[in-house]
């Protein structure tokens, strides 16, 4: 099964997969606890439209840890949180999003993906529903593992405040 669109709703704290104008997944997230906003550093999730430039961690285990985009080997636990406390923990799947809206979030200092922003895996131990991530939009890892698996590279992801 391909869906042919992802839409996220900052205001709801939703992702939703989307095909031919039925909603297929429905998915609590959690975005940018600094609101919404493009531009780089701001710790903001950026709205428009996206693709998904890069799917990765297909094959990983569930809570694989990823730094660097680059799986770690370690397996997220409660001993490995306290062991790293400053880490913002990105498990699982990474889908990495590309802005399609030239000086909205493509190109210069409101680049989606020059800011690193993705859809991830969280620690199950972080709430959903609430906006508390750094700028990526976070989701249990079962749902972005689900997530992963249906969604085609290059599928469209509209951010809506």
């Amino acid at each position: 099964m391909k869906g042919n669109r992802i839409r996220v709703s900052l205001t709801d704290q939703t992702l939703e997969l989307i095909e031919q104008g039925q909603v297929l997944r429905h998915y609590s997230i959690s975005t940018a606890k600094n609101g919404a906003g493009e531009i780089n550093g701001s710790g903001q999730t950026p709205r428009g439209l996206h693709i998904i430039r890069a799917k990765i961690g297909d094959g990983q285990l569930e809570n694989a840890v990823f730094v660097g985009r680059r799986p770690t080997g370690e397996i997220y636990s409660s001993t490995l949180a306290e062991a790293f406390p400053e880490r913002d923990w990105i498990l699982s799947r990474i889908l990495w999003l590309s802005g399609k809206e030239v000086g909205i979030n493509r190109l210069g200092s409101q680049d989606s993906m020059r800011r690193y922003i993705y859809i991830h895996g969280t620690p199950d131990s972080e709430p959903m529903g609430v906006p508390m991530s750094h700028g990526c939009i976070r989701m249990r890892n079962k749902d972005v593992i689900e997530l992963f698996d249906l969604v085609p590279v290059g599928i469209s992801v509209e951010i809506l405040e």
